[in-house]
């Protein structure tokens, strides 16, 4: 809209307003708060779910990296207790915990390597999980920042649609996709 006055022209901003209440509703977008949730998931998992008040996922994490942790710890005893059974065989021991009270062992060397390589895979598998789940509660923290920060109304719709067809009352089936014009 414009008005003319002795050769100049003014022009009015009404439009400007409308933008700018546009931009006033959506002021509380935070770019970097997906970047300090991974941070805070970083420094100390759980940290970014509290920070994105996901709390029921804090407990899950835990237990997780704990369980994970729990069997690296007991894989490894093992793989060192079957180590140095092995170690005191090829020394010609006779007084491990798997050969027993007889003569005959009840577990044999060979087997003893093959529980050393199983423990170790485990105790492999163990570290693998818990950084999984470590890395897992990063992405996590980091995903759910960016949407709780998505923009959620109904300018913008699809959702299905169920008709029953009043002619031969078969069932109409579709997807309805509503876009909505200020």
């Amino acid at each position: 809209m414009f008005a003319q006055k002795s050769d100049t022209l003014f022009f009015k901003q009404e439009s400007v307003l409308i933008v700018e209440d546009t931009l006033i509703k959506n002021n509380d977008y935070n770019p970097l708060a997906p970047a300090k949730a991974a941070f805070y998931s970083a420094v100390l998992p759980g940290l970014g779910q509290a920070y994105t008040k996901k709390y029921w996922k804090i407990p899950i994490i835990y237990a997780g990296i704990g369980i994970s942790i729990y069997f690296y710890v007991q894989n490894n005893k093992d793989y060192n207790n079957f180590r140095d059974a092995y170690k005191r065989r090829l020394a010609g021991f006779t007084d491990d915990e798997y050969w027993g009270t007889g003569t005959t062992p009840i577990i044999s060397s060979d087997r003893l390597v093959d529980a050393q390589k199983t423990a170790k895979r485990n105790k492999d598998t163990s570290i693998a999980v818990a950084v999984a789940f470590y890395l897992l509660n990063i992405i996590d923290a980091n995903v759910d920042a960016h949407l709780s920060q998505f923009n959620v109304n109904d300018d913008l719709t699809f959702e299905p649609v169920f008709n029953i067809n009043p002619i031969d009352a078969s069932a109409n089936y579709s997807l309805s996709l509503k876009y909505r014009l200020k």
